[in-house]
């Protein structure tokens, strides 16, 4: 999970020139820090923003008589993004495991919920599963490439992360009330508050250049299910599916969705946590340890990795 692709390496050595000589501290060092953070956050979206600009442009200058329908055009420029991240190695082979689970993962949620009546697709195209343009499972595929990017981008660690076995079964649960909350009682409430009792003392370590992050993981949860939420209003609007609010005419996807995302976040960081552990910080490791060398080791960790810029890689 911290290596690099054969690109990103590229990008990497070409970005260390640049940053070995900018300033570390003042005004000038934090933006410098920023600039990184936004580098680092743009190159984890990728997938995401290609196919968020690509429903966006379907949505502009899709011709309405195209031979081809608009819905399988999406899922065809989806595959083409697809192998684009493999082809000129934006995404290493790893990843797409983890892609493909989220992909089929959301899929199966996307089948239940359009037959139950929570949004709907344009009933066009050929390339679908029921009502559901096989597109869709790729916009869950997108979220599972930022997580899996971001994780090593910014080389996180984690303190006081709950035991998997804990977190996989409240995933579980919350999963299934996605499904159950139709004809049962929503218990989406108990579950966040599970989620705020097991994840609360959690700490985020995000290596960005000379600095390191640390921020509640909760706090991380919140801004991701926002983002999230903003994108999911561009493609509504740029008509990829409606709620049923939206059928008439579009209008903001309700705020309510916010808790529907922060605990489909739960089910993502769950998913890849089975694939790539949660790894406590090396130098809090090594300090905790007791190691006569647990000073030196603090240090070391402090100053810059050996690869910067964007796609900061740090050894562990």
């Amino acid at each position: 999970m911290q290596r690099a692709t054969s690109l990103e390496r590229r990008v990497d050595a070409t970005a260390r020139r640049v940053l070995l000589g900018a300033p570390a501290n003042g005004i000038r060092g934090a933006l410098v820090e920023c600039a990184v953070f936004v580098l680092k956050q743009a190159w984890a979206c990728i997938f995401g923003a290609a196919l968020l600009l690509v429903i966006v442009a379907a949505q502009l200058w899709y011709p309405d008589d195209a031979a081809l329908a608009r819905n399988d055009a999406l899922t065809i420029a989806a595959v083409v993004i697809q192998i684009a991240m493999l082809v000129f190695r934006l995404e290493s082979g790893r990843e797409l495991w983890v892609v493909v689970l989220f992909h089929l993962t959301g899929t199966v949620m996307e089948l239940f919920k359009t037959d139950a009546g929570s949004w709907a697709y344009a009933a066009d195209g050929f390339l679908r599963i029921g009502g559901v343009p096989l597109f869709s499972g790729f916009m869950y595929a997108a979220v599972g490439s930022y997580m899996v990017r971001v994780y090593r981008l910014f080389d996180l660690g984690f303190s006081r992360y709950p035991r998997r076995w804990i977190t996989a079964i409240l995933a579980a649960a919350i999963y299934l009330n996605f499904f159950t909350h139709h004809w049962w009682w929503d218990a989406r409430w108990v579950l966040l508050a599970g989620v705020v009792l097991l994840w609360l003392p959690t700490v985020m370590h995000a290596r960005v250049w000379r600095r390191t992050l640390r921020l509640p993981l909760l706090l991380v949860f919140a801004g991701v299910a926002v983002f999230i939420y903003l994108a999911e209003n561009i493609g509504t609007w740029a008509g990829a599916w409606a709620y049923p609010d939206q059928a008439e005419s579009w209008q903001p996807v309700s705020p309510s969705k916010l808790s529907s995302w922060f605990l489909l976040m739960i089910i993502s960081v769950v998913l890849v946590a089975w694939v790539y552990p949660p790894q406590v910080p090396a130098s809090m490791l090594r300090t905790e340890s007791g190691d006569s060398r647990g000073a030196d080791a603090a240090r070391a960790a402090s100053a810059p990795p050996a690869s910067v810029g964007p796609t900061s890689i740090r050894p562990r």
